[in-house]
């Protein structure tokens, strides 16, 4: 079992989201040019549709692994919605619709209570107000001895950072300057912390950096 971040877009400024998040723009103004190397792909062309369309190469084999062997997930608040603060209600039940594409529980980061949530195709949202550690436990708990992927967003992934809990880290890196908004690496000394860069691959719209923590 590892924890992982995987398939994470991320501009050559080092930023995950572009400013002003909301609804219209759930990763921050610019923010969707980070994953226009996905939008392409097979994969998220059947997660969107079920449609055998869409491109093959090696972005897509990326996205592929990605999926792979994942027991459950751990997503930021804002992974799951645009709402801050107390919930004023249980209406908003993310932004995938009826059935998400996790497939297995998965547990959000927040300040406030919520009951768990059930959605079709197996994924259970589990909402978790006492931190990285407990959503760790709790995950590793019902994962089957299969790997925890940390969703994001940036804040999320840098706690976990800070705290040398990510194994490994898959950076889809796009050519992009994005000036401002959620910077990955605010406040980390990666090496410091005892990572390093494992692998490099060229895909045909983001360059795939892998980074694992020395053992």
């Amino acid at each position: 079992m590892k924890v992982k971040v995987l398939c994470f877009g991320v501009s050559l400024d080092g930023y995950s989201a572009g400013p002003s998040q909301d609804l219209e723009n759930p990763l921050g103004v610019g923010g969707t040019e980070l994953m226009e190397w996905f939008f392409p792909t097979r994969v998220f062309q059947q997660m969107i549709g079920g449609q055998q369309t869409g491109e093959t190469g090696i972005d897509n084999q990326m996205a592929e692994q990605a999926f792979e062997n994942i027991g459950a997930w751990i997503l930021g608040r804002n992974m799951f919605g645009p709402i801050r603060g107390p919930w004023p209600d249980d209406q908003w039940k993310g932004w995938w619709g009826d059935e998400p594409p996790y497939h297995v529980p998965a547990f959000v980061l927040t300040h406030h209570a919520r009951p768990m949530l059930r959605m079709q195709g197996g994924t259970d949202f589990h909402f978790i107000t006492d931190g990285v550690a407990s959503a760790l436990a709790q995950a590793k708990a019902v994962a089957g001895g299969r790997d925890i992927r940390i969703g994001g967003g940036a804040s999320t992934v840098r706690q976990f950072l800070q705290a040398q809990l990510i194994d490994e880290l898959h950076l889809a890196v796009r050519p992009i300057l994005l000036g401002s908004g959620e910077n990955l690496w605010q406040g980390l000394d990666m090496r410091a912390l005892g990572y390093k860069v494992h692998e490099v691959v060229q895909g045909e719209r983001a360059t795939h950096v892998m980074v694992r923590r020395k053992t």
